[in-house]
């Protein structure tokens, strides 16, 4: 017998239908993609990691190897780098004073030379993406003075924006529900009651 949602067939059915827009389109119905798989995975894994979801985690690591095995890219021991990247961004400049705020763009601006050496771009898409996922604004106008520079094309900048944006309300939602699974699983099994 198959498991029902937690959150109800129809709730799942539309998850599923988002996940499908965000990461593998729905043909005549999902506007196209600038970013590529990958990128997006990485985008994936980085919030994932930023909201601490073991299950996001897990399941963007496999996907980010089958993408990078396909796209037969070079060697790199892309995890720590993006275990280090999210560190960074978790300082807020509102959380800290100027002077230390300047040496944190100092040591962001060589760290992000390091990731843009082997992705190019992809530390001010993170950068944006948890920007947008914690509503700050400082960081978003960061990242964004580097995907503006990047991209002179518009239709490529909108494009990287909007991919950037719907992995982030797609990974929102998903992180919250895969981190809260277990604990409405639990509350139901105080009541004798079980998830079928």
């Amino acid at each position: 017998m198959k498991k029902k949602p937690i959150i109800g067939q129809a709730i799942s059915d539309i998850l599923s239908e988002l996940h499908a827009h965000v990461f593998i389109g729905v043909p005549g119905e999902s506007d196209p993609f600038t970013l590529t798989m990958l990128e997006r995975e990485y985008i994936a894994y980085a919030i994932s990691l930023y909201y601490q979801c073991d299950h996001c985690q897990e399941f963007h690591a496999r996907q980010i190897k089958l993408e990078r095995t396909k796209a037969k890219c070079k060697k790199w021991d892309w995890k720590p780098e993006l275990i280090k990247t999210t560190l960074f961004l978790r300082e807020a400049k509102k959380d800290v004073s100027d002077s230390e705020w300047k040496q944190w763009l100092r040591s962001w601006k060589l760290f992000t030379e390091k990731i843009h050496r082997r992705h190019p771009g992809l530390a001010c898409y993170l950068a944006y993406a948890i920007g947008i996922a914690r509503r700050d604004e400082d960081l978003m106008d960061l990242a964004h003075e580097s995907i503006n520079a990047m991209h002179a094309d518009d239709d490529a900048y909108r494009g990287v924006i909007r991919d950037i944006d719907r992995v982030v309300i797609f990974m929102k939602a998903a992180t919250s529900k895969n981190r809260t699974d277990p604990v409405i699983t639990r509350h139901m099994k105080s009541r004798g009651l079980t998830i079928v």
